[in-house]
Formats: C-alpha cells, structure tokens, sequence
C-alpha cells in the first residue's frame, strides 16, 4: 500500500497499483485506452517538443496518458473509478484526460453507477494553452448533469498532491470528499502564493489534516480502511450487490 511501516506516512503510488488495491480482481474493465494526446497548440520549450515529452512519460510509465478509467467491482458493487498517476506529467490534466474523465462520468449516469475519482495532479496542462483550461468546465457540466439531475454518487478522493485546475474543478465536487492523511492539497503552491502575495505561508496550512479542521472536505481516510469505506459509502447512498 506503499505506507511506511514505522511512521505510517503515505507515500506516491501508480495508479494501476491504486485500482488493483480499489476494485475486486478480475472485475477491471479499462475504458478509452487508446485515446493518445496531440499537440493542439504545437507547443515548443527550449528543452524538447510537447510530442516528445508525451512519447518520453508513455515510455517511462506504461501508460498512454495521466488517467486510468474503468468499470469494475467495490466488493461486488458495480461502479466506474477514474485514477490519475503522478508520474505521468505530474498527473496534469489536458484535453484527454478531460475527455477520459468525461466519457467515464456520462458512461456512469447513463448505467447508473456510483462514480470515484482518485486525484493526483499539478492541474491543468498548461502546454495545451486554453484547450486544457476549457476541460475544468467540460467535466464541472457532466458532474453536473450526473449529480444534480440523475441524482446519483460521486466520491472524490485528494491525495498527494491535488493542486490548481483540478482542484478547482472535479476535486471539489464529489458528494462526498475524501482526503489521504498529510495529502498536500491546494489551489496555488506555497511558493507562488508567496512570491504573488509578498506574504509567508505557515508550514502545514497545505496538508489535509489543518484543511480538515476549516471544513475543506469529509474524512481523512487512510488507505488501508479505505475500500471497506468506499463500500460502506456506496451502499449507504443506494447502490448494492
């Protein structure tokens, strides 16, 4: 579960290693694996070219892109999970990782299932210019439509680290929100406030723990009770076996 067994601190983990640790083996139906980003805007750094980049994280991680979605099992529920990977771009979000989490949120109001979302990102991908802005919006309305007029169930999950546009959209919708214990959660980093702000933000005002206690969101929810929690959360709003 990649916790230290001395501190019990939570350290970074795959998201294929989050689903397999989420949904019931052999129940994980992976969905729209083969949606690739291009370069909209034809992004170029003095470093390498946005294309580059995507080839060089799809090489280092196995994954085609920043988000993991799928259908499978909650301890026999039905549900549609979506979980980001740190490691592929800092987890940032573009224009098919918006789309992914859009078609995975439609796919569940229209099968009625209960919908989770695992967030780990810096935010929005800012070498898709305005396109990656625009999928804040894109997922906020199908939230929407899927929360307010279906009447159905989203948890969000924040673990480290959950920051700008993600925040600032899907992160903060979920009917119920759940945070990993000392989870760095934010809109702006520290170092940006500071330098925008001219102000010194105390240590720690970041962490899930001193949001927990302003009201920013639900549970602090370890990992190792986590599953029996979601199970217990979904049951509770409606969904069973």
């Amino acid at each position: 579960m990649n916790i230290c067994e001395q501190c019990g601190y939570h350290l970074k983990m795959r998201s294929s290693d989050r689903i397999e640790l989420s949904i019931d083996p052999g129940t994980w139906g992976p969905m729209d694996e083969d949606m690739i980003s291009l370069d909209p805007i034809e992004f170029q750094s003095e470093e390498e070219l946005y294309k580059d980049r995507i080839d060089f994280y799809q090489r280092k991680t196995g994954l085609t892109e920043a988000i993991q979605t799928d259908t499978g099992q909650l301890n026999g529920i039905p549900i549609a999970i979506g979980v980001m990977d740190f490691q592929f771009m800092g987890g940032s979000m573009g224009s098919v990782v918006g789309e992914k989490i859009t078609r995975l949120i439609e796919y569940a109001t229209n099968n009625f299932l209960p919908l989770i979302l695992v967030c780990a990102s810096g935010g929005a991908r800012m070498k898709e210019g305005s396109l990656s802005l625009m999928q804040m919006a894109k997922i906020s309305s199908s939230l929407y439509d899927y929360q307010s007029n279906k009447k159905l169930f989203y948890v969000s999950i924040l673990t480290s680290p959950t920051t700008g546009g993600v925040t600032a959209s899907f992160g903060m919708l979920g009917d119920i929100i759940i945070a990993e214990p000392n989870a760095y959660i934010a809109f702006a980093g520290k170092r940006v406030i500071e330098q925008t702000l001219n102000k010194t933000i105390p240590e720690g005002s970041q962490a899930a723990e001193y949001l927990f206690h302003k009201g920013l969101f639900d549970p602090i929810v370890p990992r190792n009770p986590l599953k029996g929690v979601l199970s217990e959360l979904v049951q509770l709003h409606g969904f069973f076996l």
